[in-house]
């Protein structure tokens, strides 16, 4: 697994290093001016033993299989919602299946083909983590999404039963676009809960990346009634959040009943 990829690595960082991989948004907390109301920074803080836990959920062994299940371009194709499930949507080229390949990092033999060329995932795709919950990767929208993209995208967020959390991922350079904003009013109009994790957090600047949290944290707070609070930053070439991501996901599926979102 590459570095930092699991908690024992982490753990061996002194500590502040420690708190910028696991909750990079609490060390990005500490640059603002003074005064400012840092409760959305930090909603959900799960202790070592969740983030272990949560971690286990995502290594597979000899009884705990991850595997990919299938591929779907309609809801008739679509594994049987059997599991809690997840989906992970956003903009094409904005990292999803590359969170995705960093999440499940500890299980390399599961693939997650990843692809220089924006637009690559063209279907759900579904991956069955042993007996707890079902992770969804569908298909970019924006520049090269799929003709019928609105059809499969809207057809799954209705119908599944068995969706427990959408999240909604952004480029945290670029900040919300014009079409993450309709993937915002999609999500409100149908009513689901979701949750915003901005991508890529490495190639920002901290001005720049602060510039976004709190402009996307307003936008939250004023305009949204479905989204969690607190915004979740992601870096999947250095790991950053990744963990504390695995464990909301083991979280909002059920799988860590004794943590608490707030």
């Amino acid at each position: 697994p590459p570095p930092l990829s699991a908690l024992s690595q982490v753990l061996r960082l002194e500590r502040n290093r420690r708190t910028a991989v696991v909750f990079p948004l609490q060390k990005l907390a500490r640059y603002l001016a003074p005064g400012v109301d840092t409760t959305r920074f930090g909603l959900f803080q799960p202790d070592l033993a969740a983030l272990q836990r949560a971690e286990a959920l995502f290594r597979s062994g000899r009884h705990h299989a991850i595997d990919y299940v299938s591929s779907a371009v309609r809801m008739d194709h679509a594994p049987p919602p059997a599991l809690p499930e997840v989906c992970f949507i956003g903009r094409s080229n904005v990292g999803k299946s590359s969170l995705i390949r960093a999440l499940f990092s500890l299980s390399p033999e599961v693939e997650v083909r990843v692809s220089k060329t924006p637009g690559h995932t063209k279907k759900m795709n579904f991956f069955k983590v042993g007996k707890y919950f079902t992770l969804v990767d569908m298909p970019g929208y924006g520049y090269r999404a799929p003709q019928d993209f609105v059809e499969m995208v809207e057809a799954y967020l209705q119908e599944r039963h068995n969706l427990k959390r959408t999240f909604l991922l952004v480029d945290g350079v670029v900040g919300l676009q014009k079409t993450d904003h309709v993937a915002v009013e999609m999500l409100e109009e149908f009513g689901l809960p979701y949750v915003m994790v901005l991508t890529k957090i490495d190639r920002a600047s901290r001005g720049l990346l602060l510039k976004n949290v709190l402009e996307i944290q307003e936008f939250v707070k004023e305009k949204t009634q479905g989204c969690f609070p607190q915004l979740f930053l992601v870096s999947s070439l250095e790991f950053l959040g990744v963990h504390l991501l695995r464990c909301f996901v083991a979280h909002v599926t059920g799988n860590l009943p004794t943590v608490e979102a707030s």
